[in-house]
């Protein structure tokens, strides 16, 4: 049982140092009896401490990693159940579903598919991460061939699904240094599977009808010395999937019921394709470490990412852009300059409205902290004086013969200070960038 806020505060060295982060030892208890803060935060515990509070000081869900190299993958570690409380740490990974009962021309062709799943938001590329290989065949022999080939064709880790020791074993002996995902241990093969997975150091995924039933098969899994495991409810009705995911995360968190506190995987395999995004959305909102979609269709894997990365966006911290001088397009030196804020979508909105204008232009992105125009002047943050310094220090000067500067038309009232200040001509632009085009028609 885990130790409470005062329980932690009697180890600890109470002399409110605020080396942890926190203002006094006992602020410090209550983050590491919520789950929030490690013991290893406070470097003056004393090895006495550091035992008793071993346990107390883990996360409450332990962080289990798939794959090597830049195509590791991590899971878990999570310490809230909302992530406004602080947010939410390791995206759910979403791996497609590749069946073994594929002839290899289609084999090929779905893997193929599968490396085409990348996708460019904000600046950053974004794509899914595994491959789950799934023995429906029944057959060792063609699941390890499907496991190599597939190992050929793509860079993504695998993930293995099967329930026959034999046909993992095989399989791991091809891609067991890439350190795959096994998954299909239950209260029949876990032992084998465990062993196995043990020996090439990889996770393990542990399925059990119910969450009684796989509270005690992680229970027995764990005490053969293999912790590194991914739980599934067997649960495949997405309202029960729902409620599991729901009272697994409930139980590690609030209750530090350790069999619970690993990360979980989660199966979308509604035949309508809306439903599986659907379906899909809806676990990676509600904990999913682990998401396996049978799709290859970019018009229903584009949006689980889209939404798996707000998910994941640490609300507290806007998404911004550097600060510096952009072009669109190949602008010369009688280009239009417009000024914005270093809010990535406030950016690409306005980038992408020029270039559907076809002009060439430069784009001035002041740092406002990642906030949009409206909220960066209202808070203080954009201000004639920080325009004017970035246009001294950008280096625009030395790009343009001209000096027309167009700003937000919510900004129209720095018309006048900017002309004061600058050297600038001030044209008030549009307040929505979708009419840039008939703005620079009118006035450039």
């Amino acid at each position: 049982m885990a130790l409470n806020g005062l329980a932690i505060y009697k180890l600890l060295p109470k002399t409110n140092c605020k080396d942890c982060g926190q203002a006094t030892c006992l602020a410090f208890a209550m983050q590491m009896a919520a789950g929030k803060a490690s013991l290893n935060a406070c470097p003056h515990a004393s090895e006495d401490a550091k035992e008793t509070l071993g346990a107390a000081s883990e996360p409450a869900i332990a962080l289990i990693e798939i794959g090597t190299g830049d195509k590791t993958i991590k899971l878990g570690n999570e310490t809230v159940l909302f992530r406004h409380d602080k947010r939410f740490i390791h995206p759910t990974a979403i791996g497609i579903l590749v069946s073994d009962r594929l002839d290899d021309a289609a084999l090929e062709v779905r893997v193929q598919a599968i490396n085409g799943l990348s996708f460019d938001r904000l600046g950053e590329t974004y794509g899914v991460d595994l491959v789950a290989v799934r023995n429906d065949s029944g057959d060792a022999g063609r699941f390890v061939e499907v496991v190599r080939k597939v190992a050929e064709l793509s860079t993504l880790t695998p993930a293995l699904l099967s329930e026959d020791p034999d046909a993992l074993r095989g399989a791991l002996e091809v891609v067991g240094d890439r350190k795959p995902l096994v998954y299909g241990a239950n209260p029949e093969n876990y032992e084998a599977l465990t062993t196995l997975a043990k020996e090439f150091g990889v996770p393990l995924g542990v399925r059990a009808d119910g969450l009684d039933e796989l509270a005690g098969l992680v229970e027995k899994i764990t005490k053969l010395g293999h912790k590194q495991l991914v739980l599934d409810s067997g649960a495949r009705a997405v309202k029960q999937v729902l409620a599991d995911q729901t009272l697994i995360r409930r139980s590690a968190i609030m209750k530090r019921f350790r069999p619970f506190g690993f990360p979980t995987i989660c199966f979308a395999a509604n035949n309508d394709g809306a439903q599986r995004v659907l379906d899909s959305v809806v676990y990676t909102a509600k904990y999913a470490g682990i998401l396996i979609i049978d799709s290859v269709d970019p018009a229903q894997v584009l949006p689980l990412i889209t939404w798996r990365l707000n998910v994941y966006t640490d609300p507290q911290k806007p998404i911004a852009i550097e600060a510096k001088v952009y072009e669109v397009g190949t602008p010369g030196r009688d280009a239009p300059v417009f000024l914005t804020t270093n809010f990535s979508l406030t950016y690409y909105c306005v980038m992408g409205d020029i270039e559907s204008a076809r002009t060439a232009a430069y784009i001035l992105p002041v740092d406002t902290d990642g906030t949009s125009v409206l909220t960066a002047w209202a808070a203080g943050k954009l201000t004639p004086e920080k325009i004017k310094n970035f246009l001294e220090t950008s280096g625009i000067s030395e790009r343009v013969d001209h000096r027309r500067l167009i700003i937000p038309g919510g900004l129209a009232v720095m018309t006048a200070k900017l002309k004061d200040i600058t050297e600038w001509d001030i044209l008030v632009g549009p307040r929505e960038s979708s009419v840039i085009g008939s703005f620079l028609r009118d006035n450039w």
